[in-house]
């Protein structure tokens, strides 16, 4: 039976279309009356995830580097799939990273939103106090926690699980939870053997398991096992962000202004990843250090899609070989890449 995404359940044809018709009323995005100055938005708002993406896009709201594009300018993290998705259907969310394989959905699905850039090129990885465990084979007998239930971390496990040979419930156990933070805090608890998470959240219990005396460690690189499993470069173009048709339509060359303006930022994070880190604390909830320290494992572009179609859909054809519904059916067409 095919599994069930947070997205295919609940946005129906329905939801769409009020999205739609919310979304163009919203003054969220819309453009400054009678303006000819650079800022072409009265207003622009982020959404991000509670991982490392959002650190580019905290750092782009708080530096300026967006006030050519808009007079003012925020960024939220959303903390769950469920808040993400509802963001979307009620039209309040036109600008939002979210997982790739879920935007690829949506689209297939007629929701009306493009893909503009991935902003990771793979954060995932496992991490133990047991420094034994090399490899997937390792995790038998072994509890592993991994969160968001039918979101990327989930369903990459689910496939390199496959690939592996492994059952979960027969072969290792799997603890699904509703966020990082919960994973990690059961690792730490000794409740679990190992966590499969994305960054900066890695970062954060390595970090906090050095402060309390214990030793934790990265002992999968979940990039390069994807590049194994889909005869590729260790590259998982994860999540992106996406625009609606809405936005794009009321706001015609804001995309490739943003586009433009979030090259460079990236590129500034990655250089100087302490002043991001500032940037990012308070809305991502962690210590300016601990972010500061995940960028160097976080992989963190903004690479336009267009540009990464190849790897998008070779991540999205081996996500979904057993379930195709996982992306709506098939691979999306031209349309989906701004």
């Amino acid at each position: 039976m095919p599994r069930p995404t947070p997205f295919s359940t609940a946005i129906d044809r329905r939801a769409v279309l009020a999205g739609m018709g919310s979304a163009a009323a919203l003054p969220l995005l819309a453009a400054a009356a009678g303006r000819a100055s650079a800022a072409a938005l009265a207003e622009l708002a982020l959404y991000g995830p509670p991982a490392g993406p959002s650190i580019t896009l905290a750092h782009a709201a708080a530096s300026g580097a967006l006030a050519s594009i808009a007079d003012k300018v925020s960024f939220k993290v959303w903390r769950n799939p469920d808040e993400m998705r509802a963001g979307l259907t009620s039209g309040t969310m036109q600008a939002v990273v979210l997982p790739v394989q879920a935007a690829a959905g949506l689209y297939n699905r007629g929701f009306p939103l493009k893909l503009l850039n991935v902003m990771t090129k793979g954060l995932l990885y496992v991490i133990s106090a047991d420094t034994t465990v090399t490899g997937f084979a390792d995790l038998k007998g072994k509890k592993l926690a991994v969160p968001f239930r039918n979101d990327t971390p989930d369903l990459v496990l689910a496939r390199l699980l496959k690939h592996e040979k492994l059952t979960a419930g027969t072969d290792l156990t799997v603890e699904t939870v509703g966020s990082p933070v919960e994973a990690i805090q059961m690792l730490l608890a000794g409740r679990v053997d190992a966590v499969l998470a994305p960054e900066p959240a890695i970062s954060a219990a390595i970090i906090r398991a050095k402060g309390a005396g214990k030793t934790i460690a990265r002992v999968i690189d979940i990039q390069k096992v994807w590049g194994e499993v889909s005869g590729g470069q260790p590259v998982l173009p994860q999540a992106g962000l996406a625009l609606t048709n809405a936005f794009t339509g009321a706001n015609p060359g804001a995309a490739d202004a943003l586009q433009e303006a979030l090259e460079k930022v990236a590129a500034a994070v990655n250089a100087v990843p302490e002043k991001a880190a500032a940037d990012a604390a308070d809305a991502l909830e962690m210590p300016a250090p601990v972010i500061a320290a995940s960028v160097a494992t976080s992989n963190l572009v903004a690479a336009r899609a267009s540009t990464m179609r190849a790897e998008i859909e070779s991540m999205l054809t081996t996500l979904s070989d057993a379930d195709p519904a996982l992306i709506g059916g098939k691979l999306p067409d031209d349309g989906f890449y701004l």
